[in-house]
C-alpha cells in the first residue's frame, strides 16, 4: 500500500498542491473536447457540414484543448520561475482560437452551419477556454480583468464583420464576458495559489536554515565561552610548570601539571555539557574561578559580592559576564589589578568588572581596543543574553589606564516595591 501511495505522501504540501492544480488543468482537456465536438456531432445529420466537416472540427478542437493544456503547464512553471515565459505557445493559442472562431461564423454565413446555437457554443467555449488559459501567462490581475473584455469586443467585432447580425455578435459578446470571467478567475487563482504555497514553502526552509545558524552561532560562541578561559589557564599554568623545572624545582612543576590535567578534564566536562545543550554559567562559581585564575596569572583580584536573592537565569547571565571578563583581562592587555563587584542600585542588579590594562598593549590587541568596540564574539553573546533578561551591558575606558565592563540587570516589580518600603 505504501509504493501506492508513497508518490502523494513522499511530497512536500506546496508539490502537492502544485500537482493537484496542473492535473486539474489537464481535466480542461477532455471537458473541452467533449463540451464542444458534441455540439456539431449532434447535429451534423440536419446540415450540409457533413461528416468531413465534422471531424475537421472536432480535430481543430482536440489540438486547441492540447496546445491549452501545454500552455497551462508551461505557464505554471513561468510563474515559478522555472521557465521563460510561453509567448509562442500563447501566441499559436490564440491564433488558433481566432481561426476556428472565424471559420465557423463563416460557415454561419455561408449557410453550411445553420444553426446558430453551434456556432455560439463552439465560440464561447473556445474564447472562454483560451482566455482562461492566457490568464496564467498575465503577470498582474488588471491585465486579466482587461483581457476578457477585450476577447469579448473582439469577438462581437468578428461576428459583426462576419455578417451575423448585431443581436447574435452582441450575445456571443456577453457570453465570452461571463464565460470568459468564470475560467480566467479560477485559473489565475489557481496560479497565484500555486505560487504563495511555493513561496510559503521557501520561506519556512529558509526559516529552517535560519535557525540552524542561529543554533551553529549559539554553539561557537558557548564553545568560545568554555574553553577560552580554561585554554588561558592551561597556557599560563604550563608554561609556569616549564620555568619551575628549569629552576629546579620539579615537584612545584609537578603541582602545576598536575592542575593543568584537573583543569583538562574540567575543559572536557564542559565541552560536553556544551555539546549536550544542558551548561548553565553558576554566579558563585564563575567568581570563585575568576579569583583563582587572575590570581594564578599573577594579577591582584578583589571581589566584593554579597549574597542576593536572584534567578537562576539572572545568575546565569551574571556568570557569563563574569567568565567573558575574565577571559578578556586574561587573553587582552597586561592588568596588574582587577576588581569584581556585585550589588543593587537604582531598582537593579549592577556586576562591575574592572582592570588596570587597557591602554598597556598595541591598538587592536588589548582589553580595552576589543571590549570598547564591542566587536568581540564574546561581548556580542554577552548582550544577548542579558538581553533575554531584559539586561544591558557596557564596556569602555573608565580611567586613563582602566577598563570597565558594567551589567546591568532590572530587579522584579515586586523587590523594587519592597525596597521602597524598607
Amino acid at each position: 500500500m505504501s509504493r501506492l501511495t508513497g508518490w502523494w505522501s513522499g511530497r512536500s504540501s506546496a508539490a502537492k498542491v502544485e500537482l493537484y492544480t496542473r492535473w486539474t488543468f489537464h481535466t480542461f482537456v477532455p471537458l473541452e473536447i467533449v463540451a464542444l465536438t458534441s455540439l456539431p456531432i449532434g447535429r451534423a445529420a440536419d446540415s450540409p457540414l457533413g461528416t468531413g466537416g465534422a471531424a475537421t472540427l472536432i480535430l481543430l478542437t482536440c489540438v486547441h484543448a492540447v496546445l491549452g493544456a501545454v500552455v497551462a503547464s508551461r505557464a505554471l512553471d513561468w510563474g515559478l520561475d522555472r521557465r521563460e515565459h510561453p509567448t509562442r505557445l500563447a501566441g499559436a493559442l490564440v491564433a488558433l482560437t481566432s481561426g476556428e472562431v472565424v471559420g465557423t461564423l463563416v460557415l454561419l454565413r455561408a449557410g453550411v452551419i445553420r444553426d446558430a446555437s453551434i456556432v455560439a457554443g463552439v465560440s464561447v467555449g473556445l474564447v472562454s477556454f483560451t482566455v482562461g488559459t492566457l490568464a496564467l501567462c498575465l503577470p498582474r490581475v488588471r491585465h486579466i480583468l482587461y483581457a476578457v473584455p477585450a476577447a469579448a469586443l473582439a469577438v462581437g467585432a468578428l461576428g459583426a464583420l462576419c455578417g451575423i447580425g448585431f443581436g447574435p455578435a452582441a450575445g456571443l459578446a456577453v457570453g465570452v464576458l461571463f464565460g470568459g470571467y468564470g475560467l480566467a478567475g479560477a485559473c489565475g487563482f489557481s496560479g497565484w495559489l500555486v505560487r504563495i504555497v511555493w513561496e510559503l514553502e521557501r520561506s519556512r526552509e529558509l526559516k529552517a536554515r535560519l535557525a540552524v545558524a542561529e543554533e551553529r552561532l549559539r554553539f561557537g560562541r558557548d564553545l568560545h565561552d568554555v574553553m577560552g578561559r580554561n585554554l588561558s589557564v592551561i597556557a599560563l599554568k604550563s608554561e609556569l610548570a616549564v620555568q619551575l623545572s628549569r629552576r629546579g624545582r620539579p615537584e612545584a612543576a609537578v603541582d602545576q601539571m598536575t592542575e593543568v590535567q584537573r583543569i583538562s578534564r574540567e575543559s572536557q566536562r564542559e565541552m560536553r555539557e556544551v555539546v549536550r545543550g544542558y551548561r548553565a554559567a553558576d554566579l558563585r562559581t564563575e567568581l570563585e574561578g575568576a579569583r583563582g585564575v587572575l590570581a594564578a596569572a599573577g594579577i591582584a583580584c578583589a571581589v566584593d559580592a554579597p549574597e542576593l536573592d536572584l534567578s537562576a537565569t539572572v545568575e546565569s547571565a551574571l556568570g557569563w559576564v563574569v567568565r567573558e571578563a575574565t577571559t578578556n583581562v586574561l587573553r587582552h592587555g597586561d592588568a596588574r589589578h582587577c576588581a569584581i563587584t556585585l550589588g543593587e542600585a537604582a531598582g537593579a542588579v549592577v556586576l562591575t568588572v574592572e582592570n588596570d590594562g587597557a591602554d598597556a598593549t598595541p591598538a587592536g590587541t588589548g582589553s580595552g581596543s576589543r571590549s570598547g568596540s564591542g566587536s568581540g564574539s564574546g561581548l556580542a553573546g554577552l548582550r544577548e543574553r542579558l538581553g533575554a533578561v531584559d539586561g544591558t551591558l557596557e564596556a569602555g575606558p573608565a580611567a586613563p589606564r582602566s577598563f570597565r565592563v558594567t551589567a546591568r540587570v532590572p530587579l522584579p516589580a515586586p523587590r523594587i516595591e519592597e525596597e521602597r518600603v524598607l
